[in-house]
């Protein structure tokens, strides 16, 4: 199905040979390896990488699939490993993997040897060619991006978790028909990696929010505003924290911790999920903090937000669902461009089977402010 060597933008797969085991066993022994590879033995030893050389990787190649070390093409040193498996002849698909070791991270080697791997398990019988990532793993989620892998969805319990247990996976598909490069995104990332006024700024919301967003989320007048009107636990919180990248990543939302640009400070949050991707519709939230309210940075954010979403993101058209008594919100909207759309009676969940009413407001890019 592939040849034994492949040479790729700075990159060799080859066969693992007996010079690699201490190379391999300090790569497979690596925490973050450990971590979202289960099955590797834990602690792992040149013991297992001598077994691993001498019947594992063979064992790969007899049963249809493919096992190499990725090394550098310049000393031939072992820098991790890639590979194929779950081969299905019948339906011509196939499951790529791969590992790098600590030493050789950040140089795009990932994502080379993985674009190489996939390119010539494409060209040698394989139609479909599936990647599997954990959630928290976004490191590998951009691997898969560019390599030409577009996310599919979420494969429930397919992972197993050290110890027992089971662990979602997500799924990220290349046909041999794809267009060639990176899989286009439907969420990109902020340019530079923020974007600022001068007065707030808006960056990706990480781990280290946890306390913010869990002070400003279960405020009462913040949650009044939610539907349903429910506080969110402290793990849900630290959930949405720990998998914002990937909801990044995989196109379901972009969420961003909005920042006092002069004193560094948090001062609220704000979101953009595409609501209809089909039709270039974005929908847009957000919240401060009480001390940071009454002085125009929801204003700004949103303003800053439908700017990025009107560009980058191509967005054609925001919406925005408020609680009809909400005014404050609804004079931070008129402010940006927003206008009534409508009163949706009963659209959202309330208490105890309540409904609420739901008041849109919509942005087009030529009524940006």
């Amino acid at each position: 199905m592939t040849p034994e060597v492949i040479e790729a933008d700075g990159v060799r797969l080859r066969q693992f040979h007996p010079g690699d085991v201490a190379d391999l066993a300090a790569g497979c022994g690596d925490p973050v390896n450990l971590r979202f590879n289960p099955g590797m033995p834990q602690p792992y030893t040149e013991a297992d990488a001598r077994w691993w050389i001498a019947e594992g990787a063979p064992a790969a190649w007899a049963a249809g699939g493919a096992a190499y070390a990725i090394a550098d093409s310049a000393a031939d040193r072992l820098v991790g490993g890639a590979g194929i498996g779950q081969v299905v002849a019948a339906r011509r698909q196939a499951e790529v993997g791969y590992w790098v070791a600590p030493w050789a991270r950040r140089r795009g080697i990932a994502t080379a040897a993985t674009r190489a791997l996939a390119d010539s398990a494409l060209r040698h019988g394989i139609d479909r060619l599936e990647l599997m990532t954990h959630a928290e793993n976004p490191a590998s989620q951009r691997v898969a991006l560019a390599a030409g892998f577009t996310h599919e969805g979420v494969r429930r319990a397919a992972g197993q978790v050290r110890g027992g247990g089971r662990t979602d996976l997500l799924a990220w598909v290349r046909l041999a028909d794809d267009p060639p490069g990176p899989a286009p995104r439907l969420l990109p990332d902020l340019p530079d990696g923020r974007l600022a006024d001068g007065v707030v700024t808006l960056r990706r919301l990480g781990p280290d929010d946890v306390e913010v967003m869990y002070r400003l989320h279960t405020r009462p007048e913040v949650v009044a505003n939610q539907a349903p009107p429910v506080p969110p636990t402290r793990a849900a919180v630290e959930r949405r924290c720990l998998l914002a990248e990937s909801a990044w990543l995989t196109g379901t939302i972009a969420r961003m911790l909005i920042v006092d640009a002069v004193t560094g400070e948090p001062a609220g949050s704000c979101g953009l999920s595409l609501s209809d991707p089909e039709a270039g519709e974005g929908s847009i939230g957000y919240a401060l903090l009480p001390d940071q309210r009454g002085r125009g940075l929801a204003t700004r954010a949103v303003r800053l937000l439908a700017g990025w979403a009107f560009g980058p993101a191509g967005i054609a058209r925001l919406v925005a669902g408020t609680v009809p008594d909400n005014t404050v919100s609804h004079g931070v909207l008129e402010r940006v461009g927003f206008r009534r759309e409508g009163l949706l009676r009963g659209r959202l969940p309330g208490l105890a089977g309540t409904r609420l009413d739901d008041l849109v407001f919509a942005l087009l890019p030529d009524d940006l402010r």
